[in-house]
C-alpha cells in the first residue's frame, strides 16, 4: 500500500458510510442511541475534507489524519474507538509504502489499543467482533498473494464477524442495558467495521 492507495481507501470508506448511513442508524436505533450512522457520516465527511488538504509523505500520515479527525469530530463512542484504531495504526507506518504484513501489524496494534480503551473483548457484541477476524485474516494472508487477495479475505472475515453478532448478547455499551433483548440484532459498530474492510477490498481490487 502506498500513500495514494491509503488515501483512496479512506475516501472509499467515506463513500460507503454515506451510502449506508441510514442502515447504520437504523441498526443503532434497535439497540443503542440511534446515531451511529449520522455520527460516522459526519466524521468521515470531515475526514474527506482533511485528506484533500494534505500531501501525505507516508501511509501513516493518511491514517493518523483520519484518526485525529474522527476523534475531534465524531460524537459518542465511535469517534474515539475508530480514531484510536487509525491513529495507532498510522503511527506504525512511517514509510511511503507498506506491505501486507506491516499493514496487518499496524492494524493489530490498533485493535489492541481499542481493547485497552474500552475494556471490551471479542464476544461482547461490539466492533471488535468484526475487527479482530479481519486483522487475523490480514495477518494470516500469504505475503506473495498481494494486498488485494489479503484485503478480500479480511473483508469477508469482517462481514462474517459482524453477522455473528446477531446471536450475541451485548456486554458493553448502551446495548448491554437490554440484556438478553440485545440478541437478534446486528451490532452497528461491527457493521460499520465491515464497511471499512469492504472498502479496502474494493480499492485494492481496482
Amino acid at each position: 500500500m502506498d500513500t495514494d492507495l491509503a488515501h483512496a481507501w479512506l475516501l472509499a470508506v467515506a463513500s460507503s458510510v454515506e451510502a449506508d448511513r441510514e442502515r447504520l442508524t437504523r441498526l443503532d436505533a434497535e439497540i443503542g442511541d440511534g446515531d451511529h450512522g449520522t455520527n460516522l457520516h459526519r466524521g468521515f465527511t470531515a475526514v474527506r475534507a482533511a485528506l484533500e488538504e494534505i500531501h501525505p509523505e507516508s501511509v501513516g500520515r493518511v491514517l493518523v489524519t483520519t484518526g485525529t479527525t474522527l476523534i475531534s469530530r465524531v460524537g459518542g463512542a465511535s469517534g474515539p474507538l475508530y480514531g484510536t484504531v487509525f491513529r495507532t495504526a498510522g503511527k506504525r507506518l512511517e514509510a511511503p509504502e507498506c506491505d501486507v504484513a506491516e499493514l496487518a501489524a499496524a492494524l493489530s496494534a490498533g485493535y489492541e489499543a481499542v481493547c485497552a480503551l474500552g475494556s471490551a473483548r471479542v464476544g461482547d457484541k461490539t466492533m471488535l467482533d468484526a475487527l479482530h477476524p479481519a486483522v487475523e485474516a490480514l495477518t494470516a494472508a500469504d505475503p506473495t498473494g498481494g494486498l488485494a487477495a489479503a484485503a478480500r479475505a479480511a473483508a469477508e472475515a469482517a462481514r462474517k464477524g459482524a453477522e455473528a453478532t446477531v446471536d450475541l448478547q451485548a456486554r458493553k455499551g448502551r446495548a448491554s442495558y437490554l440484556g438478553s433483548r440485545s440478541r437478534g440484532h446486528l451490532d452497528p459498530g461491527a457493521a460499520s467495521t465491515a464497511l471499512v474492510f469492504g472498502a479496502l477490498a474494493d480499492v485494492t481490487s481496482g
